[in-house]
């Protein structure tokens, strides 16, 4: 936020000094790429200066080893994670054949 706020004030200030310095010249263009460009860059730096991805922690590793019983099978109880899968009901037909079941041939 405070990298945001710097960049978008020198923004601003880039406006001011490109109307107020007089006479015109190349340094009036300069003022202009930077308050026209400024924004995307301050976008760019303010998201990029989130907690890098070395620091994040998978749920697993952040539990306790040695709080399942070894023979209860992994679960949402068991490890404190949630897992969502999808299976095919036993008795589908696994390469698209659709056949109708309720005995009309």
């Amino acid at each position: 936020m405070t990298k945001y706020f710097t960049m978008m004030s020198i923004r601003v200030a880039c406006f001011v000094l490109m109307v107020l310095v007089q006479p015109y010249g190349w340094y009036t263009w300069l003022f202009a790429i930077g308050a026209v460009f400024l924004p995307y860059v301050a976008v760019v730096v303010a998201n990029v200066a989130a907690a890098p991805a070395s620091r994040a922690v998978a749920p697993e590793r952040a539990l306790e080893r040695g709080t399942r019983p070894a023979e209860a099978p992994p679960g949402p109880a068991a490890t404190g994670v949630i897992r969502i899968e999808e299976r095919r009901p036993q008795g589908d037909a696994a390469d698209g054949d659709h056949t109708q079941r309720d005995g009309a041939a």
